[in-house]
């Protein structure tokens, strides 16, 4: 017998599940389940990952941790984390070798590819994007999970026991380029704007992998605001859903190839095409920017079919993105905000657009490329001090220096930022202290979710 089940177990094909986040967590069960042996490399040695080690190991996956993948002739498929680069060296010579190689979220899609999806990217925008479109889809009835970037990894939502109705995906570059496959019933795209340039390497590179996921939607919703996709991509979908915060003739003119279907404001309500949908101000969230990602929403649930009496009960109760612009408390009549989530400039500038000034602001961690020059400006506008965090603060204070702004401080951890943006707040009279980074989470976190965590405890606790 003993023999028997070695034989089984020989004959089953191998798998490695690349990095050991919660996506790959998902995607090792999931592949396990499908009658895979697998394996999971992950090069971080740390103690915290030793009990999810021995839990997966309980369940037949193997762990290997401080371990640097290399590909396998015994290896029939690799499943990549969305945090692992595409390009590095051993997948690229993995695919050389034409093991089949592709991303979580692609293995999800492969198991659920019967079920519509709704696939939401950008550079900014997609989460609250994300959240609105579950929390309307879930007000009609549906059994619609959000997942991806927010919520659930998508295995997560494979592996459940209910069948969704719909799914709702935030998708980033980063799973893009790792699902060949994955065609949307309802593409959404937010926002384009200079991001991930030291993974994608050019800005025509990162466009074209948006762009990929949108080519593949059978529907299509799009931000008639942003500039970038208005001019990119008015002739290339003629179709396309846009909006625009504008009346409705934000929707056409000025050489803007669309027939002026999609959602819009006007009169203080959000219209879709003819329809008086719910008013503007129903979501309470500030910022332009927030009223475009509501319109995305509407549009997307209006082509999904969903009754506008259900969009107004899902709008008018939503509360908000944990990280993103959330009100953490008001201490001694100043407001402390997290936008975490805030992880390049653009975001970044839009966090301090949306907030009151004068502002304190909490900025810096791991840097990206990008042009900070909008950014800067908008600092010298509603910042009355700024703090500095993380590795980019040197960085970031000699840009501050260079432009002529000098009222900041290098301060290296939020433990010491928060009491001193408390401080700061007084003497400047601030409204609010803003934790907006404009940076990755990295250095001294593993995710933005982390990082917004600690702020929220440390301002409570003032």
């Amino acid at each position: 017998m003993t023999s028997l089940r070695v034989a089984w177990f020989e004959m089953m094909p191998n798998a490695c599940v690349v990095g050991l986040g919660k996506s790959g967590i998902a995607a090792a069960r999931l592949l396990k389940r499908q009658g895979w042996n697998v394996t999971v490399s992950d090069r971080n040695a740390s103690p915290s990952l030793i009990p999810i080690q021995q839990t997966l190991e309980s369940e037949g996956i193997t762990v290997l941790l401080g371990h640097s993948f290399t590909p396998n002739a015994d290896f029939q498929q690799i499943v990549v984390s969305p945090g692992v680069p595409w390009d590095l060296p051993a997948l690229v010579e993995a695919r050389d070798r034409n093991i089949e190689t592709i991303g979580e979220m692609e293995l999800a899609w492969r198991s659920l590819s019967d079920i519509p999806w709704v696939g939401i990217t950008g550079t900014n925008g997609k989460t609250t994007t994300t959240a609105l479109i579950a929390a309307i889809f879930q007000a009609a009835g549906f059994n619609a999970p959000a997942c991806g970037n927010i919520g659930y990894a998508a295995c997560e939502v494979a592996l459940a026991d209910d069948r969704p109705d719909w799914i709702i995906a935030e998708v980033s570059s980063y799973q893009i380029e790792s699902s060949s496959t994955l065609k949307p019933r309802i593409g959404v795209w937010t926002t384009f704007t200079p991001d991930h340039l030291s993974r994608h390497y050019t800005l025509e590179n990162y466009f074209a992998i948006k762009a990929k996921l949108i080519n593949q939607s059978a529907e299509i919703v799009l931000n008639g605001d942003d500039p970038y996709l208005r001019q990119a991509l008015a002739a290339r979908w003629p179709k396309a859903c846009w909006t625009s915060v504008q009346e409705r003739g934000g929707l056409v003119g000025d050489g803007f190839a669309s027939s002026g279907r999609g959602a819009y404001i006007e009169c203080g309500w959000v219209w879709f095409d003819e329809e008086k949908i719910l008013p503007a101000d129903a979501l309470k969230m500030v910022g332009t920017h927030n009223q475009q990602n509501l319109l995305m929403a509407v549009a997307t649930a209006k082509l999904a079919g969903i009754e506008a009496g259900a969009i107004a009960s899902a709008i008018e109760s939503f509360p908000g993105v944990p990280h993103r612009l959330e009100r953490i408390c008001i201490r001694d009549g100043v407001e402390f905000i997290n936008d975490s989530k805030a992880t390049n400039y653009d975001a970044a500038e839009v966090g301090l657009s949306a907030v009151t000034a004068p502002v304190i602001l909490i900025a810096g961690g791991e840097a990206k490329a990008g042009d900070d020059r909008a950014w800067l400006t908008k600092i010298e506008q509603k910042a009355a001090a700024v703090l500095l965090i993380g590795s980019a603060a040197a960085a970031f204070g000699d840009r501050l220096t260079q432009i002529g702004y000098s009222t900041y401080e290098k301060v290296e951890t939020l433990e010491n930022a928060v009491p001193r943006a408390a401080e700061l707040a007084k003497q400047h009279q601030a409204n609010v202290v803003l934790l907006s980074p404009a940076c990755a989470s990295f250095d001294q976190f593993q995710s933005f979710e982390q990082r917004g965590d600690r702020f929220r405890e440390l301002c409570l606790a003032l």
